[in-house]
């Protein structure tokens, strides 16, 4: 069960968690991104372009930028379909791990100081 929290004391924590990423030397995603990350991550693979997009409700074009720009930093990878070579799987990757890893740190420390 997740712990009670107030509306002012939520967005506080995802004010002090957005400032500790801003703060730090991270990537800087935008939410948009954030979610497509998350997506890949949270959720079993395989992912694709056309997926994503469909999970998240946006274009592929939108899809196919966000991995662009998270590719550059090295947060996911891309690779042919070994079954289908039309079709490019999303990967994830070390430093995608990495980064959810401090974020998901973020997250939990403070919780703790706005939980009642």
């Amino acid at each position: 069960m997740a712990p009670e929290i107030e509306d002012t004391d939520a967005l506080r924590l995802w004010h002090d968690v957005c400032l500790d990423m801003v703060h730090g030397n991270e990537p800087e995603l935008n939410n948009r991104q954030t979610a497509i990350l998350l997506t890949i991550y949270l959720e079993p693979p395989p992912h694709s372009v056309r997926d994503l997009a469909e999970k998240l409700g946006v274009t592929k074009p939108v899809i196919t930028r966000a991995l662009d720009t998270m590719g550059q930093m090295g947060l996911v990878s891309r690779r042919r379909d070994e079954a289908d070579r039309r079709v490019l799987r999303i990967q994830r990757t070390l430093e995608g791990s990495l980064y959810l890893e401090k974020l998901s740190d973020a997250v939990r420390l403070h919780l703790k100081e706005h939980v009642h």
